[in-house]
């Protein structure tokens, strides 16, 4: 495995273990009922499935964590509480899908390279 596959997995899955933990650890903390921990053990859960998806399918993971970076990126925009500051909202939609937009563009460009020079080596 080189550096670049190393890392894109590496980000994906600290993001994913990160968040997991989170929502898990503020559930507990806030003392927030069972089905609503449940719930979100569950966000966090396929947030880890999604950052495996690219270890099996390179260049499809990669274009589903990049879409899902942005696409969680502006639903926390959207839908993030409205009494937050505006820097707060901006860090925390960063935070939440800058890691996967970022593993899944280093994915999905290591595979177009390795593509590309697998053709170059048959001509």
């Amino acid at each position: 495995m080189n550096r670049t596959t190393l890392l894109a997995r590496t980000l994906a899955l600290l993001w994913a273990v990160f968040w997991l933990s989170f929502f898990v650890a503020e559930s507990l903390a806030w003392h927030t009922p069972a089905g609503v921990t449940v719930s979100w053990g569950c966000v966090g859960l396929s947030f880890v499935v999604l950052a495996f998806l690219p270890w099996r399918w390179e260049r499809t993971g990669g274009v589903a964590l990049a879409l899902f970076g942005l696409l969680i990126a502006a639903a926390y925009s959207v839908w993030s509480p409205p009494h937050l500051p505006l820097p707060s909202r901006v860090i925390t939609a960063v935070v939440l899908g800058g890691p996967p937009f970022a593993a899944g563009v280093i994915s999905w460009r290591h595979h177009r390279r390795l593509g590309r020079s697998v053709l170059r080596a048959r001509s």
